[in-house]
Formats: C-alpha cells, sequence, structure tokens
C-alpha cells in the first residue's frame, strides 16, 4: 500500500534501536488498520491525500500556540482554496489552532492551553524518544517536536484523525514525527522504549484505569516521565464518580477520581516521583464549536441554568494534570 510507503518508510525500515520490536510488527497492523473493508470512507480519504495540493513552505513554526506552516505568498490564491476545501472535507477539527499557507484552522479545543500548562514542569523533552497515546490529529506530537523532542509517536484508532495528520505531514514535509493508526494496546507488550509518554485525555475512556496505567508504564524505560491528564472531581482520597449513563453527552465516560485518588491509582500502578502540576476547569476558550468543528460541544453539554453542571446533573468538567516517573 503506498500509503505506508510515503508516509511510514523511516519507521519501517530504519526504526529507532529501542523501537525495532515495534517496527516488527507494524506492518501488518498497519496494512489491517487501513483496509478499506474495515472504514467504508478509507478510499475517500486516501484519494483526498492524494490530490492535496503541496507548495513549498517558507516557513514553519511548531514551537507556537498556532502550529504554522507556510505563510500566505508561499502560495497562489488558487492553490491555497483548493487546499482549504481538501482540509475541510476532513471535517472535525478537534485538536489544534494552525496556520497552514495563511488558513486559520480554529480547531473544537484549543489545545494550545493545556501545553502552556505543561511544558515548564515536564522534564525538558530536548532529544527524547516520546510517545503521544490518543494523540487525536497529532497537534501535540507537533509541539513536542517544537519543544526539542528527537522523535515523536503518537498513537490513536480514529482514522479520520490520522488522515488530517498526514495531511499536515504532506505539507510539513520530513519531520522526525508520526501517527499510528493504533491504539495502546496494539504496541509490542514490555516495550520499555520512551523517555516521555503522554496520555492526555484518554484515561476516563477505559473500563480499566488501573489496566491503562500498567500500559503507559509498560512504554517506559526506567526513569522515563508518564505526562497523565484526566477529568477529576473535587473531593478526598478515595472518591471517584462513576456516571450512572452519560457524562457531559459522552457515553464512554468510565471512571473520574479526585486528585488524590489518581495520586493513589498511580502510586498502585508502581510510579514514583508523583505530582499534580494543575487542576483547571474547561471553559468556553478552551472547547467550542467553531467553522470547523460544526458539532455540539462544551456549551451544549452543560446545564444552561448552572454551567457549573452537567446536563446530566454531574459536576461540570475539571481537568487535572500529573507527573509520574517509572522507578
Amino acid at each position: 500500500m503506498t500509503i505506508l510507503n510515503d508516509y511510514y518508510r523511516s519507521l519501517l525500515h530504519a526504526p529507532p534501536d529501542a523501537l525495532k520490536s515495534l517496527a516488527e510488527v507494524l506492518p501488518d497492523r498497519l496494512a489491517r488498520a487501513f483496509d478499506p473493508a474495515r472504514h467504508g470512507d478509507l478510499p475517500a480519504w486516501e484519494k483526498l491525500l492524494a490530490e492535496l495540493p503541496r507548495p513549498k513552505a517558507g516557513e514553519i513554526r511548531l514551537n507556537r500556540p498556532t502550529i504554522r506552516i507556510g505563510q500566505p505568498e508561499d502560495c497562489a490564491d488558487r492553490t491555497r482554496a483548493e487546499l482549504e476545501a481538501t482540509l475541510r472535507a476532513l471535517h472535525p477539527w478537534r485538536k489544534g489552532p494552525f496556520d497552514l499557507f495563511g488558513i486559520y484552522l480554529d480547531t473544537e479545543w484549543r489545545s494550545d492551553f493545556k501545553w502552556t500548562r505543561l511544558i515548564h514542569e515536564i522534564q525538558p523533552l530536548t532529544d527524547r524518544l516520546v510517545l503521544d497515546v490518543g494523540a487525536g490529529n497529532g497537534y501535540h506530537c507537533w509541539r513536542m517536536r517544537g519543544a526539542g523532542a528527537g522523535r515523536v509517536i503518537g498513537i490513536d484508532p480514529t482514522l479520520r484523525y490520522v488522515f488530517q495528520f498526514l495531511a499536515i505531514k504532506r505539507l510539513a514535509g520530513e519531520f522526525p514525527v508520526d501517527l499510528l493508526p493504533l491504539a495502546l494496546e496494539a504496541l509490542p507488550p514490555r516495550l520499555q522504549a520512551f523517555d516521555t509518554v503522554f496520555s492526555m485525555g484518554v484515561l476516563y475512556h477505559r473500563r480499566s484505569p488501573f489496566d491503562h496505567l500498567f500500559a503507559l508504564k509498560d512504554c517506559l524505560r526506567r526513569g522515563g516521565e508518564l505526562v497523565l491528564e484526566t477529568l477529576v472531581i473535587e473531593g478526598e482520597e478515595g472518591e471517584v464518580l462513576v456516571p450512572a449513563g452519560r457524562y457531559a453527552k459522552m457515553r464512554n465516560v468510565w471512571f473520574i477520581p479526585t486528585p488524590p485518588t489518581m495520586e493513589g491509582w498511580l502510586k498502585r500502578a508502581g510510579f514514583g516521583r508523583i505530582r499534580c502540576i494543575d487542576v483547571s476547569p474547561t471553559t468556553f476558550d478552551e472547547q467550542r464549536s467553531t467553522d470547523w468543528m460544526r458539532f455540539e460541544s462544551l456549551p451544549d453539554f452543560l446545564d444552561r441554568n448552572d454551567p457549573a453542571l452537567t446536563l446530566e446533573g454531574y459536576p461540570a468538567p475539571r481537568r487535572a494534570l500529573f507527573l509520574a516517573e517509572k522507578p
């Protein structure tokens, strides 16, 4: 399949030593993920990617809140219009923002808010091998590279987001940043390869938070750092919200701990040097509908008479960031 050779060549044929076990299983798992029989939209997305205009970017900035690839003067108006039409065909865009040759992708999430909360607290990413679990379209992967990471691997099983990433990578050119259409469970066991592992906005979607924590730990080398972000509620150690049905209209929210409970879970999973570096309510500035994500968003998930509550009567979304180390 051309997409494997075009976008995953270096990972398949010249992987870092730490990722050789991943490279061995990758051809089969990528072929399975990109099987048209498994996803009806795949041929259309492959066509969009193949026909995506590719102007030469005079400037690439990965270390700013808005990731910038190219400037307006780098391409003709007609090319820019074709590029925008192709990008819009991959709607909805949830993580960002991006500025691509003067096209501003105002995504649902201002993902730069989250990055600002963590970047000065984590171990420096310079030259590190980094894994981003649940990477979406890869916004944070690009920010990790912009912060000096030597190589970044993102994983996300949602193919639409993977194609959004591949479109951006096609525009950016050769960078040691990849996004694989895989879930965490598809990685080889006991990989123990990464210097830093990010899991942001994933834990509460897992039926077993401890299985998730152990899998994250298996990906880290000894002394490596976990950066974990999750929904939390206010309260004491041992308290956990288990929604009876939906939470903020989401079906797959299973466990929302208090920050002290989350720290206890990390300790029980075998992590050390655990600390909570931030707790912030999610605001309408950070998550909202836009022209690039026209579905419902945070304002539609909260009680209109009391925005401190979700529609279901639970505490409104509040997110915490935790750092922990694998001993």
